[in-house]
């Protein structure tokens, strides 16, 4: 199932990176950019999350969080942290049943074979809980300067 915008977003509580929990409610009443990426410490998702890190105080300055979700286990989102100095929340998710609430796992094609695994997606949350964004299968280098150009804050 996919999300599409004005769905309600699906409720969660994960583990970040020092396995502290984190929710979607703690975001209520502020603009959250909720992104699924397939594994820490990889090349197209260190681009993602530096690209990202990067942009962050564009997104601050406008009420937009970020938060990555990803299957790895909470000290390999430690380790991806600390390697790349992202100031935003990595949260644990190995169970896959955050990825699969907003459409975030499933059959996809990688080197010209279908596989299951993380579509890499991501999703504007806006500050009563509703998606005001939803796009799937996005490209790692590029798409947050997409994103920021979708959300009328970069030219």
């Amino acid at each position: 199932m996919r999300l599409a915008p004005k769905d309600t977003a699906p409720a969660f509580t994960l583990l970040d990176a020092d396995e502290k929990p984190h929710s979607l409610k703690d975001f209520k009443g502020r603009n959250v950019v909720i992104y699924f990426y397939p594994a820490a410490l990889t090349p197209g998702c260190t681009k993602q999350a530096c690209d990202f890190r990067d942009n962050l105080s564009l997104l601050d300055d406008a009420d937009y969080d970020v938060v990555g979700i990803s299957p790895d286990q909470p000290a390999k989102l430690a380790k991806f942290r600390e390697t790349h100095s992202l100031t935003f929340q990595l949260l644990s998710d190995p169970d896959k049943k955050v990825l699969e609430a907003y459409g975030a796992w499933g059959e996809k094609t990688m080197y010209g074979k279908k596989v299951t695994g993380v579509i890499r997606s991501t999703f504007v949350v806006d500050p009563k809980g509703k998606i005001a964004v939803a796009q799937y299968n996005v490209k790692a280098t590029g798409h947050v300067a997409k994103l920021l150009k979708d959300l009328a804050l970069a030219g």
